[in-house]
């Protein structure tokens, strides 16, 4: 098997409607997996303007086995020295072979890069029940370095999701020192 190789996509891809349509289904299928029952019917967690807008500004890793995309993430700055990673995706037929790890991993150097020693992410969980996906990611980011800072709800973070939901969601917002 050949190595993971991750890169920030250079932003003149963001006009490539092919790579914008396939980043997007991953992304869609792998949340739908992740997200469900959390989300109302028909709800989607991208969509290709954004996904273009995101790889415009910079923002859009992805990863590549045998030349093939097969995992994405998103990586921003924040205010107060932190960076961000999100939309977290590696393809369901290459599960379990590290791409997650090296997509986080990729995140995480980039954001040491640029001066960023604290890494955030957001995991969104339902209020009243526990969710299986969810359950084996707060496992997997508290095994790899991430703590729990905070809970917060979707309205406070991002209220023009909120109307989208099916059931009530929490954002439980990870920190890691990347410097430790």
């Amino acid at each position: 098997m050949h190595a993971i190789e991750v890169q920030l996509l250079p932003t003149t891809v963001s006009t490539d409607v092919a790579v914008m349509e396939h980043l997007t289904g991953l992304v869609n299928r792998v949340y739908a997996v992740a997200e469900e029952g959390l989300w109302a019917d028909g709800a989607t967690r991208t969509t290709v303007g954004e996904m273009a807008d995101l790889t415009r500004a910079g923002e859009i890793a992805v990863a590549r086995l045998n030349g093939q995309i097969v995992g994405c993430v998103r990586i921003q700055r924040l205010d107060g020295g932190k960076g961000e990673f999100g939309m977290l995706a590696a393809a369901p037929g290459h599960r379990g072979v590290g791409i997650g790890r090296e997509l986080v991993r990729f995140a995480e150097q980039k954001c040491l890069e640029h001066g960023l020693p604290i890494m955030q992410l957001e995991l969104l969980v339902p209020r009243n029940w526990s969710h299986p996906s969810k359950q084996f990611l707060a496992g997997w980011y508290t095994r790899i370095g991430y703590r729990i800072v905070r809970r917060g709800t979707i309205d406070e973070s991002h209220p023009h999701l909120a109307p989208l939901l099916g059931t009530p969601c929490d954002f439980v917002i990870y920190h890691k020192d990347l410097e430790a």
